[in-house]
């Protein structure tokens, strides 16, 4: 009995960790790094990342961490209806984040994947009125898509965090099998055709 409730205190530690990690602004920060790391030197790659970091990271996580202060509510937001009016200021953060990063020509795949994060993330919230889809499959999927485009082969490595985050999540209970494969899926298929539209495959 004693083993049983150590071996599930370990994993629901073990799964909380993952679940913490792979918050969609944590993995921004690690994509964009790495993408203009490799695409970009100097100047050029301070000034893009920190605009990247501070619109896709920054300002959505200080924007969820007051929505959930004020209302009282779990860091998770656990209910659909507590995520409408937070995403919508994190998109728009997301879009002034596309403006900027066009205006500064950044990369076309950084300033893609910004808008990609507007685009899917506006999903998101209209799916989010009916369905309590997995934003945590999504953030780590999405960007998935746009690691495989710059890096090719070695992007796949990224993947592996797919199912990590799709059994963490299934197994805090917060959500359904449904949520976090329709998210995954989601994510990086419309993360994919968006790259395919906007700037071609190599």
């Amino acid at each position: 009995m004693q083993h049983w409730s150590y071996n599930f205190k370990s994993k629901q530690y073990i799964a909380k960790i993952i679940s913490t990690f792979t918050n969609a602004p944590l993995v921004a920060i690690l994509v964009f790094l790495l993408i203009n790391y490799y695409l970009l030197k100097g100047y050029e790659f301070v000034v893009v990342t920190f605009i990247s970091i501070i619109f896709a990271a920054l300002i959505p996580s200080i924007i969820a961490f007051l929505w959930i202060k004020n209302e009282k509510i779990e860091i998770d937001m656990p209910r659909k209806e507590d995520r409408f009016y937070p995403l919508l200021w994190i998109i728009l953060s997301y879009l002034i984040g596309v403006v900027l990063l066009y205006i500064l020509s950044a990369p076309p795949i950084t300033t893609v994947l910004m808008f990609c994060y507007f685009s899917n993330t506006l999903i998101v919230l209209l799916i989010s009125l009916f369905w309590k889809i997995s934003i945590h499959s999504i953030g780590v999927a999405g960007p998935a898509a746009a690691l495989i485009y710059v890096f090719g082969y070695t992007g796949l490595i990224f993947i592996i965090l797919i199912p990590l985050v799709i059994w963490s999540r299934l197994y805090l209970k917060r959500h359904t099998f449904y949520q976090v494969i329709v998210g995954a899926s989601l994510g990086f298929t419309l993360t994919a055709l968006q790259i395919y539209l906007l700037i071609g495959f190599k």
